[in-house]
């Protein structure tokens, strides 16, 4: 059964046969590491459950927005953080 590659692997097979693949000098190093990031990478992209005490004014406001906006207000909050986190909102701590 003939195997059929698309363009890309095709260029990398055309690579491999002309030699301009080397294998790493440490390659199990280089898997662990990659496996590593790999995994690590996964473990930023999980969410997790946390409790929280806010005030019910907030609460109440932040559930009104959420609802006008369609979206659940667990979500806009999770969102409110994660712009903060990036930069994007800024929070003036007295």
């Amino acid at each position: 059964m003939k195997v059929i590659l698309d363009k890309y692997e095709r260029e990398i097979e055309d690579a491999l046969e002309k030699g301009e693949f080397v294998s790493a000098p440490d390659l199990e190093a280089t898997k662990q590491m990659f496996q590593e990031a790999a995994r690590n990478f996964r473990q930023l992209q999980e969410t997790k459950s946390i409790t929280l005490r806010v005030n019910k004014e907030d609460l109440i406001k932040v559930k009104a927005k959420a609802k006008r906006n369609g979206v659940a207000y667990q979500t806009l909050i999770n969102l409110l953080i994660r712009q903060y986190v990036k930069g994007e909102k800024k929070v003036i701590l007295d």
